[in-house]
């Protein structure tokens, strides 16, 4: 058996190779035919490495937490409840097949970035490749990038994405060159059919303050909005002193 299961790390067959003992002994008891023996090891292989490759998109999108829609407080504020069959369709990524942009606007704490993680860690789960940033360190980078020559491939790091997470946008006030910046991003992602989630405290009829000006800010909102989900999310803050950080939306 060694020897197979040699053979078997060679061909990159890693699941395989470590269950096929085991998994033998169990068909030989159950008196599996061969080649119902073959599929169960290839249906290892297979759950092996797209777990494997979950874990990959995971690790690359920033993510830092796999959040669930279960604890999403839909009882939170109206605003919640009236939008949940909306909220739980997103789940079924059909936005992201449609390059469909998502916006959630609301006070600070009210669970904005924590529905965008839902949403990424779901489409981290169906293989696709995510990638989650604050607007001013995806800002900060593509300006220090301008210096040293490397802004097109930096700028393909958030525009080649299937999903762009980009969470905190109007949380300061942004000059003419990162408005360029930002508006780079989301011309090129809207011109690629490729879905944006953005997150902001700031109403669109405020984007010009935070935007430079409302000639930048209209031709951003314009590419966002073409193909768009918003949401309002009320209520107050869920950043509660005695709340733990274990059951707390962020």
């Amino acid at each position: 058996m060694t020897s197979l299961e040699d053979k078997l790390q060679q061909l990159n067959l890693a699941a395989m190779s470590h269950q096929i003992e085991q998994t033998i002994a169990e068909a030989t008891a159950k008196n599996m035919s061969v080649s119902a023996i073959l599929e169960w090891l290839a249906d290892m292989e297979l759950e092996a490495r797209s777990g494997h490759a979950i874990d990959r998109r995971f690790k690359s999108s920033r993510l830092q937490s796999r959040p669930s829609i279960d604890s999403f407080q839909f009882h939170h504020h109206k605003s919640r409840v009236q939008a949940k069959n909306r909220i739980l369709r997103l789940l079924d990524l059909n936005f992201l097949r449609e390059g469909t942009n998502l916006v959630l606007i609301g006070n600070p704490g009210v669970g904005k970035t924590f529905l965008a993680k839902v949403i990424g860690w779901k489409a981290c789960q169906a293989n696709q490749r995510v990638l989650f940033t604050t607007a001013m360190d995806m800002l900060n980078l593509l300006s220090a990038s301008q210096v040293d020559h490397s802004l097109v491939r930096k700028l393909k790091g958030y525009t080649e994405p299937a999903l762009l997470i980009c969470d905190e946008l109007g949380y300061r006030a942004l000059d003419q060159q990162t408005s360029n910046l930002f508006y780079q991003v989301i011309s090129t992602r809207h011109s690629q059919k490729k879905s944006t989630v953005i997150t902001t405290n700031t109403p669109f009829s405020d984007w010009g303050n935070i935007l430079y000006n409302t000639t930048i800010a209209t031709a951003i909102a314009d590419r966002l909005v073409e193909n768009s989900e918003i949401f309002l999310l009320g209520g107050d803050s869920l950043r509660k002193p005695n709340k733990s950080s274990s059951s707390q939306e962020e």
